[in-house]
């Protein structure tokens, strides 16, 4: 079997109407303890509920002038493993339960994308391929899913260049494309650890609000600090304190603006 990122083009990927369609296990992420709309109040629903909320009013401009971009929301953490992919999942399956509202969740997460793993499915053309290919457009590459209000955009194939990509005019004029088709479209992307790679700077400056996920006794006042630092201009910017361990055992999530 041909590796993904060294497939020669996109295009069989792409023809076919089912290739724009993805059937996300919603057992699987129950299981996982996610949250899913069968999945009742859980503890981490009702958790997402509050850390949507203030996001949501500040795109929409509830509490004053929207913020500029503010429907563009990054998810990214100082360093790996710190829950940022569950989150940024967890957000946008949570604010799919809006009424007039879309979500897109791209896995911008281009070195290491995990999205679709996380979801039970395969690799399929994305971001990536439509910032090397004028050709494409993304309605070519944005997969409808079997929860009506969500759809998904692949990271598509590894480039070497990835961080120039996501810093050129292409990447500018799709993210304008990517706000303003959609008036109730809020649209959020897993982002790299900002510690690992510079993609992930790069992708927070060109958004309107930034979700950044600290684990609980694990990241160090160092890395936050110097994450932080590296996401300075962006004025908008949250923290999720992940992985409390509660009393009972179970993990609990703080969030601070």
């Amino acid at each position: 079997m041909i590796p993904f990122d060294e497939m020669p083009r996109a295009e069989p990927l792409l023809m076919a109407a089912e290739a724009r369609y993805a059937d996300i296990n919603l057992t699987r992420l129950q299981q996982l303890g996610m949250v899913t709309h069968e999945g009742g109040r859980t503890g981490v629903a009702e958790d997402f509920r509050i850390i949507k909320r203030p996001l949501l009013r500040s795109a929409r401009g509830l509490d004053g002038p929207p913020v500029p971009h503010g429907n563009l929301i990054v998810v990214t953490s100082a360093l790996p493993g710190e829950g940022k992919t569950f989150c940024a999942i967890n957000l946008a399956m949570s604010m799919a339960m809006e009424r007039d509202t879309t979500v897109l969740l791209v896995d911008a997460d281009v070195a290491r994308p995990a999205l679709l793993t996380v979801l039970g499915l395969q690799p399929r053309a994305g971001l990536m391929d439509v910032l090397l290919d004028d050709d494409l457009d993304l309605s070519d590459v944005i997969l409808k899913t079997n929860v009506p209000a969500l759809s998904l955009l692949p990271a598509g194939r590894r480039n070497k260049h990835a961080t120039e990509l996501l810093a050129s005019r292409s990447m500018t004029h799709l993210l304008e494309d990517i706000a303003t088709r959609y008036a109730d479209r809020i649209v959020i992307f897993d982002s790299p650890p900002l510690l690992i790679t510079s993609e992930a700077s790069v992708l927070a400056a060109q958004m309107g609000q930034v979700v950044m996920v600290v684990e609980s006794e694990r990241t160090t006042h160092s890395a936050v600090r110097e994450a932080l630092r590296q996401i300075e201009p962006c004025r908008h910017v949250n923290l999720i304190y992940n992985k409390i361990r509660s009393f009972t055992g179970n993990d609990q999530y703080g969030y601070y603006d």
